[in-house]
């Protein structure tokens, strides 16, 4: 399999650092409102890599954070925190806040076909780790107090901007004219491991520290809970390209800090979401959400229809046309499968086996996920059983995971309607005929068996005996 790395910003072969076992990590949600659907994009295609990582054997250990304290607006450390602007937005507490939202943000996954990595951590759960590996910064020089606050000083690490590739010249105070500089840093690109002086007078998470009362900046989370629960090494870190500066940079910093040795190997970055107006966020225009999606009638599989006919690299437009005409192909290709006949023999292994290969020749350079969904029409176009399909189209959807059968088989039964059913229901009446005349045989009351054999040729069913039971068919 081919990546895309932005620490290197070239595409080669991803090898793990131990055979068929892949560390990956990926920043999760910050709980304090809905997620919108650029975010899920990130979310949904992080999936669709650990999806295609099982798919080509390897086993995947994959974690993620919960950001339910500790992030800032702003990426100079500054800024309103978001956890305390949803608190007062809806008059809770911010736990409150945080579990009524990371449930959401799971109920969007669900209904996205997005699997939740098997370890999600909240950043309350971890602070004594989070002071353990501050502690240990300061010890070898990595870290200094000041203003009530513990920096971490970046101009100790060798090569701070290998992320990015600018320089500390063009790097801005803030990211907003309101955002002042921070005058207790010794650099401007230094940033806060520790708050215990802050603007927010009511914050209200804190815990006791070696340097007092306070609560940790948001960058050590992720390193730590990486560190924690996948080990020294890591194979993969995925997040949004928003992240890569400063999160991501930060990480890295403080991470190898810590640790003496390069950290992860190769970093996985998803493209934003745009508007017609820009990128898409939670503070203008209209809230785009999946709820809101399922609110004017679009199935939450048609958006990620719309994202995997996307490379994940390049920024992707939103408009309601756009996602009317994914949702129009995406019932195009349900309504297709639905057209197959039900499969009643054994697929063909090698016809299968073909259609994996090529796909995971496509989809493994660099993620394409629109090359291999292309993949789905041939199959359909083939002349093969409807078995040798069905099987093909399912194993590909491991990755896709778009529902394909299973829709489809929906689709075929809601058609069927009625009539349906009372086939279904006519066809139960026969059985449980034949079961009778069976058992009549077995008490030797042959007068019973032909009633019954009688009654059913009279409505145009045709018995026939073997050894291994009674068939019917219509006659």
């Amino acid at each position: 399999m081919k990546l895309y790395n932005t620490l290197t910003k070239t595409v080669s072969d991803f090898v793990p650092r131990e055979a068929g076992k892949v560390k990956m990590y990926t920043c999760g949600p910050t709980v304090y409102h809905y997620a919108h659907i650029g975010n899920l994009r990130t979310y949904m295609m992080e999936d669709v890599l650990e999806r295609f990582l099982g798919y080509e054997g390897m086993q995947v250990e994959r974690v993620m954070n919960i950001t339910d304290v500790g992030h800032l607006t702003s990426d100079a450390d500054t800024g309103e925190d978001k956890m305390l602007k949803g608190a007062k937005r809806e008059k809770k507490t911010v736990m409150q806040v945080a579990e009524f939202y990371k449930e959401a943000f799971f109920e969007d996954c669900r209904r996205l076909n997005i699997a939740v990595p098997a370890k999600v951590v909240p950043a309350t759960s971890c602070i004594d780790e989070f002071i353990r590996v501050i502690s240990a910064l300061i010890e070898k020089g990595y870290a200094y107090p000041a203003g009530g606050n513990i920096y971490f000083d970046t101009s100790r690490v060798k090569d701070y901007y290998a992320l990015t590739s600018h320089t500390s010249d063009n790097l801005k105070v803030g990211v907003r004219d309101d955002v002042d500089e921070d005058s207790n840093k010794r650099n401007k690109s230094d940033f806060v491991l520790w708050f215990t002086k802050s603007k927010f007078d009511d914050q209200e998470l804190k815990w006791d520290s070696p340097w007092g009362v306070g609560y940790p900046g948001w960058h050590i989370e992720c390193s730590c809970i990486s560190m924690m629960n996948l080990g020294e090494y890591l194979d993969i870190h995925c997040g949004g390209v928003d992240n890569i500066f400063p999160h991501h940079t930060n990480e890295i910093a403080q991470s190898e800090a810590y640790l003496g040795h390069p950290w992860c190997s190769l970093w996985f970055h998803v493209h934003h979401l745009n508007d017609e107006s820009g990128k898409m966020s939670k503070s203008k225009g209209e809230f785009l959400t999946v709820d809101l999606l399922v609110k004017k009638g679009y199935d939450p599989l048609a958006y990620r229809y719309f994202c995997l006919e996307s490379h994940y690299r390049k920024p992707l437009t939103f408009s309601y046309d756009a996602l009317d005409n994914a949702s129009k192909a995406y019932s195009r290709l349900i309504r297709r499968i639905a057209s197959l006949e039900e499969p009643h023999e054994e697929p063909d292994p090698v016809f299968v086996q073909r259609y994996e290969d090529k796909f995971r020749k496509l989809v493994g350079n660099d993620l394409n996920t629109a090359a291999g969904m292309t993949l789905l029409y041939d199959i359909l176009k083939e002349d093969a059983s409807c078995a040798s399909k069905y099987a093909a189209i399912d194993s590909l959807d491991r990755v896709l995971a778009l529902s394909l059968t299973a829709k489809a088989r929906a689709l075929k039964k809601e058609d069927e309607g009625p009539a349906a059913a009372g086939a279904d229901q006519e066809s139960e009446e026969i059985e449980a005929a034949i079961a009778l005349r069976a058992q009549a045989k077995k008490e030797k009351n042959y007068k019973e068996a032909d009633r019954i054999r009688n009654e059913l040729a009279n409505r145009g069913i045709i018995l026939t005996d073997t050894p291994s039971g009674t068939t019917w068919k219509r006659a």
